[in-house]
């Protein structure tokens, strides 16, 4: 799968506002591992799709728009932002535009085959900064991107819970309809992976989350060590 064997590979999937980027940042500030978020990757995709009027119903338009991107890495404290064309998406990847869109672009084939080898990629990336280990967040990545990832973990919440989570962040975002949508497409679909950690974040703090994590990760790196 392209994971340099040194390094420590830890998945975190599910749904939106399950609470798996908070955990997942909170881990590479507790960890020296690079926090790669590809929710992000679809959005970004998706906020330079729609700026250049390219609409997810032409998938050949999509497709050849993909072949004018030249992806690309840069590392910010331990953060990984997907630059396009030398150009990191701004706050329009977070647009209800984009949330609209993003389960839809994400569907087709020729986004996630593009995003998939630049996602495995990031490991690369990950030891040649320096870093101990990789954490990655997504839908797909403990199934996908990484199904032999050295921690494989899927959060999940009451969708009422989630959409509360999502009011209080300011995101007008359908988590039950993009759920539908991840979990319906026929590539790559959100789903939790054979012998992934489930964990409900329902009525969990972010901080009982992370430090439920936090164990396995810290008995992982610890035996890389040895």
């Amino acid at each position: 799968m392209g994971q340099p064997s040194s390094l420590l590979i830890v998945a975190i999937d599910g749904g939106a506002a399950s609470g798996k980027s908070s955990t997942a940042r909170s881990l590479a500030a507790c960890f020296p591992l690079l926090h790669v978020d590809t929710g992000a990757h679809y959005r970004a995709i998706t906020a330079e799709m729609l700026r250049r009027g390219v609409a997810y119903s032409d998938p050949a338009a999509v497709a050849s728009a993909l072949q004018q991107f030249t992806l690309g890495t840069r590392v910010s404290g331990s953060a990984a932002a997907l630059e396009i064309n030398g150009r990191i998406p701004g706050d329009e990847i977070r647009s209800p535009e984009v949330n609209t869109a993003v389960s839809h672009f994400a569907a087709l084939p020729s986004v996630r085959s593009t995003l998939l080898h630049y996602q495995r990629a990031q490991a690369d990336v990950a030891q040649k900064h320096g870093f101990r280990g990789l954490v990655m967040e997504g839908r797909d990545i403990g199934s996908v991107i990484f199904p032999d990832a050295d921690l494989r973990f899927f959060l999940h919440a009451d969708p009422g819970e989630r959409a509360r989570r999502r009011a209080e962040q300011g995101q007008q975002d359908s988590v039950a309809e993009r759920d539908r949508l991840d979990s319906s497409r026929k590539t790559a679909p959100l789903t939790i992976p054979a012998g992934a950690i489930a964990i409900d974040s329902t009525h969990l703090t972010l901080e009982e989350v992370v430090s439920k994590v936090a164990a396995l990760v810290e008995e992982k790196l610890a035996k890389h060590s040895r």
